[in-house]
């Protein structure tokens, strides 16, 4: 029994060679619900694939590694979450859920049309930011269970952990655990300086063409229910989880927190604290290799183009010797 159905593939947005098709998942208490997986077919044939799967007020359209994928032997899928990018509807709360299990149901069903459907022996997943812990913990509860589903994981800059104080991470979290319960759908007060997308898009500072409105300078409003949901799944990280593949942890190698533009954002993760990205992976199993990448941002495989290609030369020597 699958846990969606898709429909038939079409062009997606970015254009050939993308394509792209939606699968239908239950409705929730908003309403339909939808997941949206997009394909990029290596050159050849190829029994080996790679599953990518986005952050939080992101989707997918990092094409510099869909290639490089492709350009490796595997096919490429990406995950546009529920509620996100592509799979966002007009009556959702963009990037909202109350537990981070919410997001099984597709991508079991990618998995499925991986291995099953499109007959790939072998499965990659590339996630970033909370994609990494995402997939992360999907990954530990499958293998858990007896039915391990990755041969290998490439998480670029994982969120495994809350950035700031330690008040903030400890009574703080209680503050947010309460509140996510009671009143799931509260705006929790942040500051957003837009520094970072102001690193990525073409028309600002970056290189990079997205939508604003899937992926706003300012982000989408994060809510209590949903800051919750990430802090349970830090929990579990914390305590030790194992993935049953191999992991490559790519960062930057400095982190920053700019509230306004100067150079440092072109060579610092400005989102997340990446001294925690590379404590906390070693929770994510028994075989993790973490790489900090100097000049990276908090996308490493969207840095500058040296650095991106060196984050890629990272992961073709890991490849050759972790995943077989």
């Amino acid at each position: 029994m699958t846990s969606g159905a898709f429909d038939e593939l079409v062009p997606d947005v970015l254009g050939e060679p993308y394509l792209a098709e939606t699968i239908s998942l239950p409705p929730d208490d908003e309403g339909p619900v939808v997941a949206t997986l997009v394909v990029r077919r290596a050159d050849q044939p190829t029994t080996k694939a790679v599953l990518h799967v986005h952050g939080f007020c992101d989707y997918f359209f990092q094409t510099a590694t869909a290639e490089y994928f492709a350009a490796a032997g595997y096919d490429f899928y990406a995950l546009d979450l529920r509620k996100c990018g592509r799979s966002l509807l007009p009556h959702q709360t963009p990037n909202f859920c109350q537990d981070l299990a919410e997001y099984h149901p597709e991508l079991d069903e990618a998995a499925r049309v991986i291995r099953e459907e499109d007959g790939h022996d072998r499965m990659l997943i590339s996630a970033h930011s909370t994609g990494g812990l995402i997939t992360a913990l999907w990954s530990a509860e499958r293998y858990a269970e007896g039915r391990p589903v990755v041969d290998g994981m490439v998480l670029n800059s994982p969120w495994l952990d809350l950035q700031g104080s330690l008040f903030l991470r400890t009574a703080g979290t209680e503050a947010i655990n309460q509140l996510g319960q009671r009143r799931p759908y509260a705006v929790v007060p942040r500051n957003v300086s837009g520094v970072y997308a102001e690193t990525l898009h073409r028309d600002l500072r970056g290189e990079w063409d997205f939508d604003l409105a899937w992926k706003p300078r300012e982000s989408f409003p994060v809510r209590a229910g949903w800051l919750r949901a990430v802090r349970i799944g830090h929990r579990k990280v914390h305590r030790g989880i194992d993935v049953g593949a191999p992991v490559l942890t790519l960062c930057s190698a400095l982190s920053s927190v700019p509230q306004a533009w100067n150079e440092e954002a072109t060579r610092s993760d400005t989102v997340l604290d990446v001294k925690q990205i590379a404590k906390w992976s070693h929770q994510l199993g028994p075989h993790v290799t973490v790489v900090r990448v100097d000049g990276a941002i908090h996308d490493v495989l969207c840095s500058r183009k040296d650095v991106r290609d060196t984050a890629f030369d990272e992961i073709t020597r890991w490849l050759a010797y972790a995943v077989r």
